[in-house]
């Protein structure tokens, strides 16, 4: 069992002479895991919360949205957003990265096989990304999970160019190549210049695609995964829910003032 960071704000948040650099998932970290993605709300406590903090350190979100759609629900100024895990990021003075703007013809073709594959299985929810393509299937039966698994990994396999990841009740297909949530957050830390020896970077996110930034951290920051039950993860500390990661979020904001 990993030790919760509301018990150890401090030893994270490292000696006061530390810089902070903070970065979040959305779904399931400020947002509670619902049915239907496009009902997951970010409260308005959670929202100022952040907004107070994003005054005292750098503040990113990388989610697995679309990046309009995940910049659109927070709302909020000065910080940075990372959509489809990382793969799409924008910030304030002109930061922008795209990667892997070639894969897009090659996705639209997925994602039309992809509808045509699992038009048949009920509950099964297609979401389009710019950089990926998402086969929700929460909604789903059970006993239809390994037709639509399948029809998933058959349309991976003819589009080799194309990766099949796994989360949370979802399988999704991204552009196959060396670039995750961990690989974004470095290039952050580096062209926000905050790879200086006193910025200390905390990761906090509840899904697979977040063991890639824990990883690429490592020792030099601090991971929180966000989960009520334990599981094998590169995080050091863990939060039970978005509520608690609200209330850590506060206590940082404390910390830094």
């Amino acid at each position: 069992m990993l030790p919760s960071a509301l018990e150890h704000v401090q030893e994270i948040a490292g000696a006061g002479d530390r810089s902070l650099a903070i970065f979040l998932d959305y779904d399931g970290t400020l947002t509670p895991i619902v049915s239907h993605p496009e009902k997951a709300f970010l409260s308005d406590s959670t929202r100022q919360t952040l907004r107070t903090l994003a005054t005292r350190a750098p503040v990113a979100i990388l989610s697995g949205r679309e990046l309009e759609d995940v910049r659109k629900r927070v709302g909020i100024d000065g910080i940075v957003y990372a959509g489809s895990h990382g793969f799409d990021i924008a910030g304030l003075g002109g930061l922008r990265r795209q990667e892997a703007t070639k894969f897009l013809p090659a996705l639209d073709a997925a994602e039309k096989e992809l509808r045509e594959k699992l038009a048949g299985i009920a509950g099964a929810l297609i979401e389009r990304k710019r950089f990926s393509i998402a086969a929700h299937y929460r909604n789903a039966n059970e006993s239809d999970f390994p037709e639509l698994e399948r029809g998933v990994s058959e349309v991976a396999a003819r589009h080799r160019e194309l990766r099949k990841m796994e989360g949370k009740k979802v399988y999704e297909l991204l552009p196959n190549i060396d670039w995750d949530k961990g690989k974004a957050v470095l290039w952050l830390l580096e062209n926000l210049d905050l790879e200086r020896g006193k910025v200390r970077p905390i990761y906090i996110g509840d899904d697979r695609t977040d063991e890639d930034a824990f990883r690429a951290l490592g020792q030099r920051g601090a991971g929180i995964l966000v989960s009520e039950h334990p599981r094998p993860t590169a995080a050091s500390y863990s939060l039970k829910d978005h509520s608690e990661v609200e209330r850590f979020l506060r206590e940082l904001v404390i910390k830094l003032t």
